[in-house]
């Protein structure tokens, strides 16, 4: 007999006590465990939910020092992992979320062709409109740079919160290494191509009431800019240097190579030639220009391979259901203070 999928619900509390209790209310029977990881709110959303839930399927966790949504997020993994969870959701509890979508997110998952799957607003062009213009444009531009580091070229909206994970995936995240604030959904994209997990986007709408965002894009874009760059360098050293060489490496490195030294070539050549106020000889343009041609020829041919190269093999059917990290996790970790964005 077929063993029942086990769902559990994370919900990252702070500053949501206003909207918490109707965000349970709305998850639906499907689920088994509810996980509400107080992140040290002010408003001790943790002990309002105990004091005014009844559902049995509730349990808070509570954080004694602030760790972001991401380090709210990797204990309420660590619980729900150790819980015997089989897929594990996250909703935000400012009521942005609709849990009656839930099935449609953990569905990939529960058929084998998804590890992890996240929502996408931009699906629909007629709900658009609801989005406010900065975050609009603002999402655009994150994502263009999320498909770039984590290589998810097959995706958007890199900042949507509702996601769901295969727990066996899950339990092969490094929780001490992922950004704990709100570069968390973007970084868990890198972390997950490193274990080649599939990724996959889920159409939804968002609903946009008198709750605030504590995330502002204007603010962050420039910090989320540095670190798509460290992740997309370390992307490539791990993908087309450690774990494998391909065609597309050779691309990569002579690519750059003869870009820099066609421009190099070039420009030194120029600027002596505009010194001496000469003309500079063709064949020297053309010495110049030949290996700049070729070195964006073969990037192009290592971009077109990139882009080609997205997962598309679940790694759930063959990763082992291994708990270890999550228990030493609960065993102290996710209660220790930890720096915000730990580096690989």
């Amino acid at each position: 007999m077929t063993k029942p999928v086990s769902i559990a619900v994370v919900i990252p509390s702070y500053k949501v006590k206003d909207h918490i209790l109707q965000l349970i209310d709305k998850i639906g029977p499907e689920v088994t465990d509810i996980y509400v990881v107080d992140d040290c709110c002010p408003a001790q959303s943790g002990d309002y939910v105990e004091a005014n839930c009844n559902d049995s399927r509730v349990r808070v966790v509570r954080h004694q020092i602030n760790q972001g949504v991401g380090g709210a997020v990797m204990t309420g993994y660590a619980h729900a992992i150790e819980g015997g969870a089989d897929i594990i959701v996250k909703l935000d509890g400012d009521g942005q979320m609709d849990p009656e979508l839930l099935p449609q997110f953990v569905l990939p998952i529960i058929e084998g062709w998804a590890d992890y799957t996240k929502g996408n607003r931009f699906y629909d062009l007629t709900h658009i409109v609801r989005m406010p213009a900065v975050r609009l444009i603002g999402n655009a531009g994150l994502s263009f740079m999320t498909k770039i580091s984590t290589g998810y070229w097959n995706i958007f909206d890199p900042t949507n919160g509702y996601t769901a994970i295969s727990a066996r995936v899950a339990a092969h995240l490094p929780f001490d290494k992922i950004a704990q604030r709100y570069f968390f959904e973007t970084d868990m994209l890198f972390r997950l191509n490193t274990l080649r997990a599939v990724v996959v986007d889920v159409p939804m709408d968002a609903f946009y009431g008198d709750e605030e965002s504590n995330l502002k894009v204007s603010k962050v874009l420039f910090e989320f800019s540095a670190k798509h760059a460290v992740n997309f360098s370390k992307r490539i050293f791990y993908n087309y240097f450690l774990r494998d060489m391909t065609a597309a490496t050779f691309e990569l490195v002579f690519g750059v190579l003869l870009l820099m030294f066609g421009l190099a070539f070039g420009s030194w050549h120029w600027a002596e030639s505009m010194a001496q106020g000469i003309s500079t000889p063709l064949g020297t343009i053309m010495l110049a220009a030949l290996p700049v041609l070729i070195g964006l020829q073969l990037l192009l041919g290592f971009l077109n391979f990139d882009v080609a190269s997205v997962p598309t093999r679940p790694m759930s059917r063959f990763l082992p259901a291994d708990g270890a990290y999550a228990r030493q996790v609960l065993r102290g970790t996710a209660e220790q203070s930890r720096s915000p964005d730990t580096a690989a």
